[in-house]
């Protein structure tokens, strides 16, 4: 109690020392100013002698002066008590453009605490020059411009604020330009044109605009101004000559020159550049002559006659940039040769021919005339050597093309047949005239297939009409005769006709499949593709598509063991003293897919105990994960997920129910082994049966002793829950794959009792192969009998076997704990209290009853049991 006094005083005291403490600190603000760019110790103000503060405390009171930034600008000397300048300051760096230009510092005495606000202030000095965006500006000003036009130029730029902005602008002496004073400064400058220009007297003035500011000693900046006087148009083009005469043979070949016209302007630039032009072209020189624009040079373009025009008369035009013009007068006189070329005409031709036409056939007939006379009217007809043709002299000038050689039209599907004629004059004149002689297609080729096999691929599971690959045969031939039509040759694939599987389009050779196919009934097969052409008669070729199908994840793995959940419940028994890693049960499954769709893997995705037990990822062996203890549960309810590795992948869950004990005796009666989901009513339960107790205590009480008493006095064969129901959920039809877990044969239990277990509802259980019960039979209650199980009628004509002694199973693939860690554990198929019971052994129940799946077994020999035992000693 004098501990929390004291504590409580201690506090009192503090708080008053804090309350003085504050009190004392009281905060002041203090104001300076100094100018930028002062040098480091110069003395801004004393902060001892406005704050009444003793100079000589100063160091001991740990007085100092705090900037909020990188650079500290300022300091206290402890000494004097003086403020002073540490750093350059820069005001422009600090503020810019701000007019007031403010820095905060906190003065910081200790003992007592004692805070005071500093306010300086940085003065601008004029320590920044006016500067121009450029060094020179450029002016185009035409000499036509007119006085008092005004041309904008960017304004200077000064750092400085105030009185040491930029204040003035004086522009260099001239006569023709000014500055205009009343412009906007803070953005342009204006330059008033005092006087006209002209270029002819000066092209170029160069002026020197300055900028001032209004600092003492002020600062300048400076510009060149270069103007440009822009020239007008004010003079014509001027040809060299005021009329030009050629002379021109009427043979020339277009493209000669005929002439070159030549004309000058005194002015620059684009009222400088002359531009040529044809005025008033007829429609006979429109196409023959022609001049260039820029040079003046006339071209003839076509084709002159001497008997057709002597001459021809020009008017050309001059004109500059400025539209000025001038005209001059150009005269073409034609001087005749031998200027009539012969002249080929065709009288008939056969076109097209055949490809398949015959040596020698005539093809076309020419006639060729020549309108001179004598020597120069005598013509000669060839054509090119390379051609299967040859040029025959006929009657008078007529001549006859004829075939020299085979034609095929898949090679050349056309000739041009350029024939030339030429005749005497000097020098010779000559004409040319080309047939397009076209070749008849014949149909002489058949299809033929890009490839002699093709190969496709198509997934299980197809849609019907899904392209699975396409064909292509080409024939060269033309028309009718290269239009390739595809179709199926009939066959068969596994004894259906093969247009039951795929379907060809006739006219694109895209096969499409028919219907939908399963890689787990066949995996390839193979049909014939045929590619017949529409000539006349039609040629055809085959090919051989090979079909292969490729695998789909489309089936679920299936669990073999333990059996699906709602058909029996299998339980294993697990031995109290298994150690870590012990094996207790195995899950099976096998899937129908191949390759990666088949790899299964297990997964324990829900647990009693999750860390009690773990399962093989890839054997599927559930083992305990360490040693089991008195305190572990002794139902364990594992849910198994086996996983296949398709993508996507599918997967299937079971229920594996494991009970730890050593023996029967040990093990309480209980209904069933699944999760406790299902005891969702057991509340219910309760009240009902604490509401009805009182009344219904005595009856179960003699009810009770009266089973009891009747257990006594007749053994049973078969004890209440327990049904050995045979190993229905193999399926028939699974063989045997290396590594994947699939089981040989099939097999089944038939089950034992021992005596003295009258009270447990387990059996001991031998398996069998050979009378399996099949997988379409069932177990159904008779009617008319609770205590006896019948048969399905698709098993009522089934007849029992002995086992066969020399069936076997390997240890990794029987049902529950196989190999070396094998314990006495038990598999059992567990059957409600509320539902069928087991009937009496065969002999007992008499004709139509059936209680398993093979020869009743004869109880354990007495030797084999020791007396008064839970369990044959076979099992131990």
């Amino acid at each position: 109690m004098s501990t929390t006094l004291d504590s409580f005083n201690k506090w009192r005291i503090w708080a008053v020392i804090l309350y003085l403490f504050l009190a004392h600190a009281i905060a002041a603000d203090l104001r300076y100013s100094v100018p930028e760019e002062t040098s480091t110790k110069y003395t801004i103000g004393s902060l001892s002698k406005d704050l009444n503060l003793d100079s000589k405390g100063l160091r001991s009171r740990k007085a100092r002066l705090d900037y909020q930034g990188e650079r500290r600008y300022c300091g206290v000397d402890l000494d004097s008590g003086r403020i002073v300048v540490l750093e350059r300051i820069d005001r422009e760096a600090l503020c810019g453009t701000t007019s007031n230009c403010l820095l905060h510092f906190e003065f910081i005495l200790e003992n007592p605490l004692e805070l005071h606000n500093v306010i300086l202030e940085v003065l601008d000095v004029n320590d920044n020059a006016p500067v121009f965006p450029k060094d020179s500006i450029k002016l185009e000003i035409s000499e036509t411009a007119s006085t008092g036009s005004k041309f904008q130029i960017a304004c200077a730029r000064d750092g400085d604020i105030g009185i040491n902005s930029v204040k003035s602008y004086i522009l260099s002496q001239n006569k023709h330009f000014d500055v205009d004073a009343r412009s906007n400064r803070d953005r342009y400058v204006d330059i008033v044109l005092k006087s006209s220009l002209d270029r002819e007297t000066e092209a170029e003035h160069t002026l020197i605009l300055t900028a001032l500011d209004g600092g003492n000693p002020p600062r300048s900046g400076t510009v060149v101004v270069h103007v440009i006087v822009m020239d007008i148009n004010d003079n014509t083009p001027v040809f060299s000559q005021s009329s030009y005469k050629v002379e021109l043979f009427e043979n020339s070949p277009p493209g000669t020159t005929v002439v070159k016209i030549t004309a000058t302007d005194l002015d620059e630039g684009a009222n400088g550049l002359i531009t040529y032009y044809i005025n008033h072209l007829s429609d006979r020189t429109n196409n023959i002559f022609q001049i260039d624009e820029k040079s003046g040079e006339i071209l003839l373009m076509g084709q002159l006659d001497h008997e057709r025009a002597s001459a021809y008369e020009m008017e050309i035009q001059a004109e500059d940039g400025g539209g000025q013009t001038s005209h001059c007068k150009v005269l073409v006189e034609i001087v005749d040769v031998n200027d009539n070329a012969p002249l080929i005409t065709v009288k008939t031709v056969t076109n097209p021919i055949p490809e398949n036409t015959a040596l020698g056939s005539e093809v076309a007939i020419l006639n060729v005339k020549d309108h001179d006379s004598g020597e120069n009217s005598r013509v000669s007809c060839s054509i090119p050597i390379n051609l299967p043709f040859k040029l025959q002299p006929s009657i008078k000038n007529y001549f006859t093309l004829v075939t020299i050689a085979f034609l095929d039209r898949e090679i050349v599907t056309e000739y041009n047949v350029t024939i030339t004629a030429t005749d005497g004059g000097t020098p010779s004149l000559f004409s040319t005239t080309t047939l397009n002689i076209q070749v008849a297609d014949v149909n002489d080729n058949p299809p033929v297939f890009e490839h002699q096999i093709f190969s496709a691929y198509v997934a299980e599971n197809n849609k019907p009409g899904t392209s699975v690959c396409s064909v292509t045969a080409r024939d060269p031939d033309w028309r009718q005769n290269g239009t390739v039509v595809y179709s199926l040759v009939p066959s068969e694939v596994n004894g259906v006709p093969v247009s039951s599987f795929l379907s060809v389009n006739a006219d694109t050779g895209v096969i499409h499949a028919v219907r939908s196919f399963d890689y787990e009934q066949f995996r390839s097969f193979k049909v014939q593709v045929v590619a017949r052409d529409n000539g006349s008669p039609p040629l055809s070729s085959n090919t051989t598509v090979s079909v292969f199908i490729s695998d789909e994840n489309d089936n679920s793995p299936q669990i073999l063991y333990p059996a699906p959940e709602g058909k029996s419940l299998m339980t294993e028994m697990v031995p109290k003293a298994a150690l870590s890693g012990s094996l207790v049960s195995k899950v099976i499954a096998v899937d129908a897919d191949s390759g990666q769709n088949a790899w299964l893997s297990y997964h324990i995705i829900k647990s009693t105990d999750p860390g009690l037990f773990n399962i093989g990822l890839h054997t599927g062996e559930i083992r305990a994960q360490r040693d089991i203890t008195e305190s572990d549960n002794m139902k364990q309810n594992l849910v198994i997920s086996v996983k296949d590795n398709g993508q996507p992948p599918l997967s299937t869950t079971c229920s594996v129910y494991l009970l730890i004990s050593d023996n029967l005796a040990e093990v309480p009666e209980f209904k069933d082994m699944t999760y406790e989901e299902n005891n969702s009513n057991l509340t219910s339960y309760l009240i009902i049966a604490l509401v009805t107790v009182s009344t219904f205590f005595l009856t179960f009480i003699i009810l009770t002793l009266a089973v009891r008493f009747c257990h006594r006095r007749k053994p049973r064969l078969l004890f209440d829950g327990a049904v050995a129901i045979p190993s229905a959920y193999l399926p028939p039809n699974y063989a045997e794959v290396e590594g994947a877990g699939t089981l040989r044969s099939s097999y089944n239990y038939d089950a034992y009792l021992t005596t003295g277990s009258h009270t447990s509802d387990f059996k001991f259980v031998r398996s069998y192969n050979d009378n399996t019960l099949p997988a379409e039979c069932t177990l159904r209650k008779s009617p008319d009998d609770s205590n006896i199980i019948n048969f399905t009628d698709a098993c009522t004509t089934l007849e029992q076997k002995p086992p066969n002694n020399d069936w076997r199973m390997p240890p990794n693939q029987r049902p529950g704990p196989s190999g070396q860690h094998r314990f006495h554990t038990l598999q059992q198929r567990w059957t409600p209290y509320e539902k069928s019971r087991a009937g009496p052994r065969p002999e007992e129940a008499g004709a139509g009853a059936v209680g398993g799946t093979g020869p009743w077994p004869n109880p354990p020999h007495r030797s084999r049991t020791a007396p008064g035992s839970d369990g044959c000693s076979e099992c131990k």
